[in-house]
């Protein structure tokens, strides 16, 4: 592994997973939400040399995993600092734990930067040519990203259903809903609102550090 900066990335996320490993809430609940960190960060590693990822999305991924690992933790619904007697709480008015909708958000937030990123290095439905020939961000690539988001916004939710139905009252932990009959609604709404605001906020500075390692080329 020559990419120092997955050296760093593994080194900064270990501590974190192997403290949350530690006599979590719910054993099974810690699986079900870390399962993408066990999974995608393999996945990572096994690909970096032929597809080494931009820093700036390398930075949200680890982000995105301190939160599934926290919430893999403690569970979603008993988050400290999140919940209504706690002082965020009390400002915003909350009447649930509303960790969940963090998690949410990130899920669309991160998941539309790295969708971004391999439709600009791996598709012409991301990357277009201007009339003098240097490279642009297509005009399917926004909708496209967001597409995705909410696809695999909902496939998460399709999870969490497969969950309850075979694993019953043991799945209330990972599903997470407080009692809120339109919580899968909510999640996939604001995962929506992550996956845009992410385009809108990053999408510039996005195709810089894009640039920078691939050395300014697409398909790299």
């Amino acid at each position: 592994m020559k990419d120092r900066r997955m050296i760093w990335f593994i080194a900064l996320l270990a501590p974190i997973l192997a403290w949350s490993w530690v006599s979590p809430h719910d054993r099974l609940t810690w699986w079900l939400e870390v399962a993408p960190v066990l999974f995608g960060v393999p996945l990572m590693l096994a690909t970096a040399r032929r597809f080494s990822l931009s820093t700036m999305l390398l930075v949200l991924v680890w982000l995105h995993g301190v939160v599934l690992i926290v919430g893999g933790h403690y569970t979603y619904a008993l988050v400290p600092g999140f919940a209504p007697t706690d002082a965020l709480g009390r400002a915003l008015g909350w009447t649930r734990n509303n960790y969940d909708k963090l998690g949410h958000f990130a899920q669309g937030f991160v998941p539309a930067i790295l969708t971004r990123e391999i439709l600009l290095r791996t598709s012409p439905l991301g990357l277009r040519l201007n009339v003098d020939g240097k490279p642009r961000a297509s005009q399917w690539l926004a909708f496209l990203v967001v597409a995705v988001c909410l696809a695999f916004s909902a496939f998460y939710e399709l999870i969490e259903w497969m969950t309850a139905e075979l694993q019953g009252a043991a799945a209330e932990a990972f599903l997470g809903t407080q009692g809120d009959i339109w919580d899968t609604q909510k999640d996939m709404a604001t995962a929506l609102v992550g996956a845009v605001i992410a385009l809108v906020v990053l999408s510039r500075w996005h195709d810089r550090a894009v640039a920078r390692v691939t050395g300014g080329a697409a398909g790299k």
